[in-house]
């Protein structure tokens, strides 16, 4: 009896091991976890079944006195089935049973076909699929919650319903193999060995299909996580280009409202500009692009201001070509830009210049907006990140695209001028085409 129950036991480590490792790869998690599938889907699932149950089956043919608490054909057909549906249980049962065929064991096949299909009608008992991945090995309910919420209930009877099935379906192989003597059909135990084998045997038998549930719904609810986590990314940073956009756009009107009447031909210069800009946006709705991008919609956007400033406002670039197939997210220099241009020069009599530069080093790209205005206070810039749209909204999302793995330093010097240096993980284009510099 002893022996026995070490078989029992490395049988259900055996059960929580290929479950762990089975899901390892995205592929299979991508097959396993999904909820609708195709044919196509359904056959390539039992394939993956057949692939992490079958080698057990092998070694204890081949060695049947030393491994055979690594055959789980019947727990892995009746998992294939709840978790896959009649086709996918079918199918692994059958592919599952072949090398029990060719060595004798005659009823493996038609039996664990059995077996698949029975999963698959546990699976569309269970009014609610959730209540599959709900199965635990040690169910943790109360009488009280079950009976004040239905939907505890049905899932409390669906749970019972599952247990009588696990515990049936060893039982008939028991029987079975009691009948034909186990020359057809392999079984660790048979009808009318000590009580105590028999419960140790079906208890195991269930552990070993409750365990890997278990396990796979683990991870589903860490995929869910990630899924929730990705999706609450996005709309943060939907909310922040949303939030950039308008202040953008009030700002440029603002800009052509002050030309319609001393000059008609620059505003409706200004106008057009302004739409090629929106078209750009609109078609580019990616939270990345590619610097040069960038640098085209800034020199749109300072087209405009330069109309608007003339000759009080000049541009100075200095940009490695290296850098110019390099990613960047989208509509990061124009808020800093234009800071620099509202707050730093427009208040100049003879206005001043905005320089950017970009740089390359140590697989990080280096990006910087520096005017010569009027500078801003220590007091104003130590809250400076925290207040108002431009600059803190471009901190915000650099925070949420690279995590900590960003770096954003403001400088300032009343009288002299403010300096914004960002520094971020350099990422390349498909196709980084040869760039020439652009200076001016």
């Amino acid at each position: 009896m002893q022996q026995y129950l070490i078989i029992l036991l490395l049988k259900i480590g055996v059960a929580a091991s290929i479950a762990s490792v089975g899901v390892r790869f995205p592929a299979a998690r991508r097959m396993l976890l999904r909820e609708e599938r195709t044919l196509a889907q359904r056959v390539r699932l039992s394939l993956w079944f057949a692939a992490i149950f079958t080698p057990g089956v092998l070694f204890r043919l081949f060695n049947p006195s030393s491994y055979s608490a690594l055959d789980l054909a019947l727990e892995g057909s009746l998992l294939a089935g709840i978790t896959g549906g009649y086709v996918c249980g079918w199918l692994a049962g059958m592919m599952v049973a072949i090398p029990s065929m060719f060595r004798g064991e005659l009823l493996s096949l038609p039996f664990l076909a059995v077996v698949g299909l029975g999963g698959g009608l546990l699976r569309d008992a269970a009014t609610d699929k959730e209540h599959i991945w709900r199965i635990s090995p040690f169910p943790d309910a109360t009488v009280i919650r079950i009976f004040e919420h239905r939907r505890e209930l049905r899932a409390w009877l669906f749970y019972l319903f599952f247990t009588f099935a696990a515990v049936v379906t060893e039982l008939l192989r028991q029987v079975l193999t009691r009948v034909f003597g186990g020359r057809y059909l392999f079984a660790i135990a048979r009808l009318g060995d000590p009580p105590a084998l028999l419960i140790a045997v079906c208890a195991s038998t269930y552990f070993c299909i409750t365990i890997p549930l278990k396990v796979w719904n683990n991870t589903r609810n860490e995929l869910r996580l990630e899924e929730q986590q990705r999706l609450l990314i996005q709309a943060r940073l939907e909310a922040l280009t949303s939030q950039i956009n308008p202040h953008f756009l009030f700002n440029t009107l603002n800009s052509v409202s002050t030309l319609i009447r001393t000059s008609p031909e620059q505003a409706r210069g200004m106008v057009m500009r302004l739409a090629r800009i929106l078209r750009g946006r609109l078609r580019n709705q990616d939270h990345f692009a590619p610097l040069r991008d960038e640098l085209a919609f800034v020199e749109d956007y300072l087209s405009i201001e330069l109309v608007r400033f003339g000759d009080k406002l000049r541009v100075v670039k200095h940009i490695d070509p290296a850098t110019l197939d390099m990613l960047v997210p989208s509509m990061l220099l124009q808020p800093l830009i234009e800071n620099s241009i509202k707050h730093g020069i427009s208040g100049l009599v003879d206005g001043g210049a905005v320089t950017i530069r970009t740089s390359h080093n140590n697989g990080r790209l280096a990006i910087e907006v520096e005017d010569d205005g009027v500078g801003i206070s220590e007091a104003e810039l130590a809250g400076i990140l925290n207040k108002g749209i431009g600059v803190s909204n471009v901190k915000e999302r650099l925070k949420v695209l690279y995590n900590q793995d960003y770096r954003m330093l403001i400088d300032s010097q009343p009288g002299r001028g403010t300096r914004i240096e960002i520094e971020v993980p350099a990422g390349q284009t498909r196709a980084a085409a040869p760039a020439k510099a652009v200076v001016s």
